[in-house]
């Protein structure tokens, strides 16, 4: 074999070889969750190893609860809140990804994320928290990946159970017995919506529950849940 020949491997087909093998761990796994509960996702462990640096028997608080044990309530506030096209879109909404861009761009800062459900979902079960552009197109790819394989209910079942809703607090049943001692079924429209509006920021939240910006937001989050669709 030439060198040439070698270098154009190491160099070229190496690296895709990798990329593609990369792919193809995310599809069998997503594959797997169809119809299989995740017992942890990639963010779970960052969070649970940053706890044990201060207390080495920190716990993360956190209980799978099918999802006809959710709140209807919780359900809706967090589309109004976080994805109100959720049930239409095919894992990324352009549209809200343009107005996020347009509104950093006039703060020149990023203020506004346009990352749907399915994107957030995405991220939190294979992806670290780092901005760049390699990340958030590995987001768009597994986002696809979701929606080719599960149906939006799944989607959204999985979502409701893993993503983190304060310091250590995992899924929709953590967060109401964290936050208000009743289990997710039984979580009232205030409740809820002051939940979804927490979503951005949880750790944030948990640590500064008397947050004017929280109280404002929930308000109008209780108002747009009527118009939600839900899967």
């Amino acid at each position: 074999m030439t060198l040439g020949r070698k270098l154009f491997l190491w160099l070229v087909v190496a690296p895709i070889a990798v990329i593609l093998a990369i792919q193809l761990y995310f599809f069998v796994q997503i594959w797997w969750w169809v119809d299989h509960n995740p017992t942890e996702t990639s963010f779970m462990k960052h969070q649970l190893s940053l706890l044990r640096e201060k207390n080495p028997d920190a716990k993360l608080q956190f209980k799978w609860v099918p999802y006809n044990r959710i709140s209807g309530n919780l359900k809706r506030a967090i589309i109004a809140s976080e994805d109100a096209n959720f049930s239409v879109h095919d894992g990324v909404d352009w549209d809200a990804l343009e107005k996020a861009y347009e509104k950093n761009e006039k703060r020149g800062k990023v203020v506004a994320g346009g990352s749907t459900i399915t994107q957030q979902l995405a991220k939190n079960l294979f992806l670290s928290g780092e901005r760049s552009y390699i990340r958030k197109g590995q987001e768009f790819i597994i986002a696809f990946m979701l929606e080719q394989l599960m149906d939006k209910e799944r989607i959204f079942e999985i979502y409701l159970n893993v993503v983190e809703w304060g310091n250590g607090v995992f899924g929709a049943e953590a967060a109401a017995m964290h936050y208000y001692g009743v289990s997710a079924a039984n979580l009232g429209a205030s409740q809820s919506a002051r939940l979804a509006v927490m979503l951005p920021r949880p750790r944030f939240y948990d640590k500064n529950p008397g947050s004017v910006y929280l109280a404002r937001r929930t308000g109008l989050i209780l108002r747009r849940m009527g118009s939600a669709e839900l899967p």
